[in-house]
Order: C-alpha cells, then structure tokens, then sequence
C-alpha cells in the first residue's frame, strides 16, 4: 500500500519507488509425519537396488499339547505363511523453473522451493499410510466389544462412536494398551496416533500436573504429551476422519512390528526445459506399505464427546 499523499500529489510507489520483499519467506507449517516412528523399516533393504516385492515369512503355529508319561507322542510338521510387501505406490512432484527469474530473483527461491515441494511429499505420502491402514487392524482390537479375551472395552464404532473428554481419554489409553495386552502384544516400541484436538484434551486432563506427567514442567506450558501406558504419543492431522452425525476421526495406536514401510527410490531430476530457457526440476518417491501383524494394531472411532 502506498504512503497516503495529499490530493494533486504524485505518488511515486510502484514505479520510482520499487516493490520490496522480506528475504525471510513465511514459514509454512507441515503437518507432522509419523510413519517413520511407528512402522518398521527393516524390510526396506531388500527392495533398495532392485524387485517390487518383499515376501515377509511368518511364524507357524505350534501347539502345545497335555502329556502323560509313556504315551506316544503327536508332530507336527510346521508350515509357515508368509505377506508380500509390494512397492505399488508412488508420489512425485515437479516445477518448472525460468532462467530470466532465477537471474533476478533477489535470493535462492529455487532451492527453497524444491525444499518446500519435497516436505510436501514427505506429508503426502504420510496420508497416504495413515489414511488407510486403520482399517487392518485385528478384530478384537476395534469395535464396542475389543479385546480378545475380555470383549470388555469400547472403542467405538461406525453408528456409535466413543467421546472423548477431558475426563476419559487418559483412562480410554489405558483400556487400549489392555487391549494390546490382552493379544500378547511387547511393552516396547507402542505408540499412539492422535489428532490435534484429542492431544489437547490430554493437556486439560489430570496429566497437565507436572506431578502426575512425570515431568518437571506442565504439560500446559511446555506442549509435551510424551509417554502415557508404555504409548508415545504422537499427534498427527493425517489421521482419516469422517462424518457419523458428527465428525469422527480414525485414531490408530498399536507396536511398531505392526506395520511395515519401505521406500525403494527417491529420485530428484534437474533438466533443462526443452521448450524455454530455463530448468525442469522433479522428484519422485516409490513406496509400499504391509499391516503384517494386525493382532498388533488397533482402531479408535472417536469423537469429541
């Protein structure tokens, strides 16, 4: 806008006067990605040269049987099964890039750009995971009734999903991690996907004492959610939400053995532009992701109750 003049006055902005800009671009706020901390990554090693599939053994099933001295024994001959992990998806993104600009921009836009182009990248190949790998998790881990033995927690369910509030959602986390229990699921390596709103509610709750979060610091001046029933929480806006009468979000909490990620190729091309003076900039990123052990993952269908 420029500087109010008196009327008759010339006004200068815009021609005499050039426009400037801050050197400091806005900082853009990505969502957080998750995947990385809650998926294994071992498998990725197999696919890095060359193949689109991995063919992950599974254990077999062994029984154990009563036994009474003397009597003849029964074998078993074990089978194991196995999943293929498939490298079938793929997300790229690519800009065209002016050599008249590149020589007058005022700064190094290009290499802020292709930083910025591959965050988002990183971000949608973070939905594409979480928004739909939900939906393997084993079936006493979801639902009203979850639990494999018990049958004895709700976790909400399609016409019926569970509220939240400040006054539930820590003892909710418990009764999850009892679900876990309940499928011989290890201590170690469990973690918690949340959506924004449901980590705030956390923040209100009895934890926001530094006492009870076990941390020097509330929870309320510091932001940390940090661990609650062996769980690391993350919070995470890629989550899949839908409407039920009202908006529901998919919540996912489980052990990292649950799902499996690997990336084969992540390539950045610069070529020149065959059709101007200037450059092709592009990146592409080829991956596959395998819910492998699903008695390890569970489905919240949460609302804000």
């Amino acid at each position: 806008m420029a500087y109010p003049s008196a009327s008759g006055s010339v006004s200068h902005s815009g021609t005499s006067i050039p426009v400037k800009y801050a050197l400091a671009l806005l900082v853009e706020f990505y969502r957080a990605t998750v995947f990385g901390a809650i998926a294994t990554t071992e498998f990725e090693k197999y696919v890095s040269d060359s193949g689109d599939t991995v063919r992950i053994r599974t254990l077999p099933t062994i029984n154990a049987k009563d036994y009474v001295k003397g009597q003849k024994l029964e074998y078993e001959d074990p089978e194991p099964g196995y999943v293929d992990l498939l490298i079938n998806k793929g997300k790229y993104w690519a800009i065209s890039e002016n050599d008249v600009d590149l020589q007058q921009f005022d700064q190094d836009l290009a290499t802020k750009w292709a930083e910025h182009a591959s965050v988002a990248l990183k971000v949608a190949v973070d939905y594409s995971v979480l928004s739909s790998v939900y939906s393997d998790a084993h079936a006493s881990n979801k639902g009203t009734t979850a639990g494999a033995i018990s049958g004895g927690f709700d976790l909400g369910a399609s016409g019926d999903p569970h509220g939240l509030t400040t006054d539930n959602i820590v003892g909710w986390i418990v009764d999850c991690g009892t679900v876990l229990d309940e499928q011989n699921v290890p201590d170690e390596d469990r973690w918690f996907l949340l959506p924004s709103w449901a980590c705030g509610l956390i923040k209100q709750s009895e934890l926001k004492d530094a006492s009870l979060a076990g941390d020097g610091t509330s929870m309320l001046r510091n932001g940390r959610i940090g661990m609650i029933d062996r769980f690391h929480i993350y919070r995470t806006n890629n989550l899949a939400t839908a409407t039920d009468t009202v908006q529901v979000t998919n919540t996912m909490f489980g052990h990292k053995s649950a799902i499996a990620f690997a990336s084969q190729m992540k390539k950045v091309e610069t070529v020149r532009n065959p059709d101007d003076f200037g450059v092709l900039v592009r990146m592409l990123q080829v991956f596959g992701h395998k819910t492998i052990k699903s008695e390890a993952l569970g489905h919240g269908y949460v609302k804000k109750g």
